[in-house]
């Protein structure tokens, strides 16, 4: 408990240092929010309608007074208005979180069911055809760009068989699940691919490594068959480093897979930072970022006491 109260203590400072970053990021990017909304239009205000514009959307103050006003809001659970959407941020990073969620779900799921398999029976074949094979493939999936693979099922699809993917308005998951899993399979296999090589190359490596430790080795002097060894015995150690991995990995789809979601026209939370940070949207940017920057930490410390159920030693926070 101790362990969790003093990580939970540093999120705010954590919070802290990335505000500050993105909010002076986001104004180092030439252009403004003003000229970026009304494009070329934007030449043809006078000054002082430039001037009423800035002052509404609270550009017009100098940068410490706009953070310190940002964070004001914030602290009261106001995020700001979205230029580009007209709505509070916060309504709109929640409306298309649900989406990015669902999707980074799917594609851990894919990648855990075909990496962990993958990964255990080429360990357990170690040196045979078999292993070099399962190994060749997760080489080509580790170093396939997911936007290829996208590009590729996509033309697969529409040349090969004459359909497209499900795109188009999203459905949740709780009015139409066909329709939801339809416009997201293709888009978590998408994802799921390359994930999925890099679970089997480690499961692989830590399988191999623990299938050589004396307790192992025990197990089977003992009489111990070899699915208990695997599965019972080496299994439970073996996975510390493919939870780690999982952990980097499903926190950054949380961020929103930006390429994924663009080539299938999914409205989730990395297209929607893709776009505000396009129309300079300094609001959104800023209340997206923090979001994303909160669930990287939440996932960082439920990975951290996954550790602790998974092998008993680990003892979080002691010397």
């Amino acid at each position: 408990m101790n362990y969790l109260m003093r990580r939970l203590a540093t999120f705010p400072l954590v919070l802290l240092g990335v505000s500050i970053l993105v909010f002076v990021a986001i104004r180092l990017v030439p252009g403004d929010s003003i000229t970026a909304m009304l494009g070329t239009e934007a030449g043809l205000l006078t000054p002082a309608q430039r001037d009423s514009l800035a002052a509404y959307f609270g550009i017009d103050q100098p940068w410490f007074v706009q953070y310190w006003r940002w964070i004001g809001g914030i602290l009261h659970g106001n995020f700001g208005i979205s230029v580009t959407y007209g709505r509070p941020v916060l309504d709109v990073i929640l409306e298309r979180f649900p989406l990015t969620l669902e999707l980074a779900v799917l594609s851990m799921i894919i990648a855990l069911a075909v990496g962990m398999p993958a990964g255990i029976y080429a360990a357990t074949h170690n040196e045979k055809p078999s292993d070099l094979g399962v190994r060749i493939v997760a080489m080509i999936g580790q170093s396939t760009p997911s936007f290829v693979l996208g590009l590729l099922i996509i033309y697969t699809l529409s040349a090969g068989f004459g359909v497209l993917p499900a795109m188009g308005e999203f459905a949740p998951l709780w009015q139409d699940p066909l329709r939801n899993l339809s416009q997201l399979i293709l888009p978590a296999i998408t994802l799921g691919f390359a994930f999925a090589a890099s679970v089997t190359r480690i499961s692989r490596s830590a399988m191999l490594d623990v299938l050589g430790d004396d307790y192992v080795r025990t197990a089977r002097s003992k009489g111990a068959s070899a699915r208990s060894v695997i599965w019972r015995h080496a299994l439970p150690n073996a996975l510390i480093p493919v939870v780690t991995l999982s952990g980097i990995e499903f926190g950054y789809l949380l961020g929103g897979a930006v390429i994924v979601e663009q080539i299938y026209a999914l409205p989730g939370l990395g297209r929607m930072v893709l776009d505000s940070i396009l129309q300079r949207d300094y609001a959104l940017v800023q209340g997206a970022v923090l979001f994303i920057a909160f669930n990287f930490m939440i996932v960082n410390l439920l990975v951290d006491l996954a550790y602790v159920a998974l092998d008993p030693r680990i003892r979080l926070g002691e010397q």
